[in-house]
């Protein structure tokens, strides 16, 4: 009758090892989106630059006159 109790206090330590790891796994994720919010952060002005050069690029594409011949696209 030993085997009860060191039963359920296996099932014990096994939660307790679960939820120990669910809360190692809850830190992680809100590390990981800090991380990403700082990232998003630092890269939108570069994005936004190159967004608007992009812009450009297709403005000054569109205003060439096709010449005749075979255009490579």
């Amino acid at each position: 009758m030993a085997w009860v109790p060191v039963s359920v206090a296996m099932g014990f330590i096994g939660m307790a090892v679960l939820a120990y790891c669910g809360f190692k796994v809850y830190l992680g994720v809100r590390r990981l989106g800090r991380e990403l919010d700082r990232t998003r952060r630092r890269l939108e002005p570069k994005q936004s630059a190159l967004q608007d050069e992009l812009e450009t690029l297709k403005e000054a594409r569109e205003t060439q006159d096709p010449e005749d011949g075979v255009r490579s696209t």
